[in-house]
């Protein structure tokens, strides 16, 4: 009867141990605006989840998607920045392990528009972080980056999508290089003195969404 007990005992101390991975939380599927599951091997807008509106002296207007651009037009590699009222040009997501093919939160990944800038034809559309700007005391997102090979010199070309609020916010934050020196921040909208709307670090992330070119 003992002998029983204590085999009792065993199985059940074996049988409630949690098994291998059951309390890892598996990354979800980025979803776009029409509930399907972001892929690899498609072309995306990104757009505003919420839209807003800027103000000057002279006129207002609306934020749109994503596209190229700088103040003069004529500085290479372009930056990241916000089209008026447009939904931008088409972009593709390269996660970290090409083999997988649909876009998960909160991996790495590379972003890049899908057609190159004939202002830019010898800088890719790859997104990189920049050198910080101390005349606006921002750090902006912008492009000529490479694809792949997380490492010291390819840090700042990493970004992740993150699940915010009721929507997503991008966000550079590379983890496939632990022993890189690096900070993690939301990319959010700063507005210049031209009026232009540049992709940027910030404490006010850019809530946003995806649609399927």
């Amino acid at each position: 009867m003992k002998i029983k007990h204590v085999a009792f005992l065993l199985v059940f101390a074996l049988t409630s141990q949690p098994l291998l991975g059951a309390g890892e939380s598996v990354h979800e599927p980025v979803i776009d605006t029409s509930g399907k599951k972001l892929r690899a091997d498609a072309n995306y807008h990104i757009i505003p989840a919420v839209p807003f509106t800027i103000c000057g002296f002279v006129s207002c207007f609306t934020g749109g998607g994503l596209a190229l651009g700088s103040i003069d037009d004529e500085s290479c590699p372009l930056d990241v920045v916000v089209e008026k009222a447009d939904e931008g040009l088409p972009l593709r997501f390269l996660p970290f392990n090409a083999k997988k093919g649909v876009i998960r939160v909160s991996t790495d990944l590379n972003i890049f528009f899908s057609d190159a800038d004939e202002r830019c034809p010898h800088h890719s559309t790859v997104w990189r972080l920049g050198h910080f700007d101390a005349s606006t005391g921002q750090t902006y997102v912008t492009t000529g980056g490479v694809v792949g090979s997380p490492n010291q010199q390819t840090i700042l070309n990493w970004f992740q999508i993150h699940k915010y609020e009721d929507a997503y916010k991008l966000v550079y934050c590379p983890s496939k290089c632990p022993s890189c020196n690096h900070s993690c921040k939301d990319v959010g909208v700063f507005v210049d003195g031209h009026r232009i709307m540049h992709l940027a670090l910030s404490h006010d992330p850019f809530k946003v969404k995806f649609k399927e070119a």
